[in-house]
């Protein structure tokens, strides 16, 4: 897995071994919780990300965009933080919009349709353990971020953040705690297995967000 971060730093020539982190795809505490999410197109993910300084950035994911959906929307996705601190840095694919959404244990997290996102690690000392909900009708797309050498943004363990000027325009970094993302469900709480676990319709946005327009941007 290191080596699928390779090229996608901020320094030049920078590599990783080992694994970096760890991804458990696809899980359900019985066989009916795994039955109802079949049934609708739903995934239910536990992510794990040690801490680790690479070349001088904090750890993070590679990055990935989703396709859109029949009705032209984008495929959003919901995460929540179980352990840890996160940075979830979401990029419109144009890059006309960069936001870091700063989320801790307990908070719920929503990458609107049209963004791609980056998870970090922004600490030295902490375990990162998160759970993600998304439609399994979909293949994440990896390849635009590989392409531009990672997100528009690298997170220093300086504390600094530094431009990736394969972009050719990148606006300032905007910074939002996770209660004030401005991306909000009306339903959607902590744990969010719970949402599984009572057969919750509102997870029905993560394949129609169409239907919650109110609420989400196209």
């Amino acid at each position: 897995m290191a080596g699928d971060l390779n090229g996608i730093f901020a320094r030049k020539g920078c590599s990783a071994s080992g694994p970096l982190y760890a991804m458990f795809r696809d899980l359900a505490k019985s066989a009916a919780d795994r039955w109802w999410m079949r049934e609708n197109h739903l995934r239910y993910d536990i992510t794990v990300i040690p801490p680790q300084v690479i070349c001088g950035e904090f750890v993070k994911t590679k990055g990935h965009y989703h396709p859109k959906n029949e009705a032209g929307w984008g495929f959003p996705e919901v995460y929540e933080v179980l352990e840890g601190t996160a940075h979830y840095l979401l990029q419109r694919e144009d890059t006309t919009d960069v936001v870091l959404v700063v989320a801790t244990a307990g908070d719920v997290v929503v990458v609107p349709p049209g963004y791609g996102h980056v998870t970090i690690n922004p600490t030295t000392d902490h375990v990162l353990h998160m759970a993600n909900i998304v439609s399994s009708r979909f293949t994440s797309d990896y390849a635009k971020y590989v392409e531009k050498k990672g997100a528009a943004y690298y997170e220093m363990a300086d504390g600094s953040w530094v431009k990736n000027r394969a972009y050719e325009k990148v606006p300032p970094l905007r910074c939002v705690d996770a209660g004030r993302s401005g991306t909000t469900i009306p339903g959607l709480d902590f744990p969010l297995y719970r949402l599984i676990a009572r057969r919750d319709p509102v997870l029905g946005f993560l394949n129609y967000p169409e239907k919650f327009s109110s609420t989400l941007d196209k």
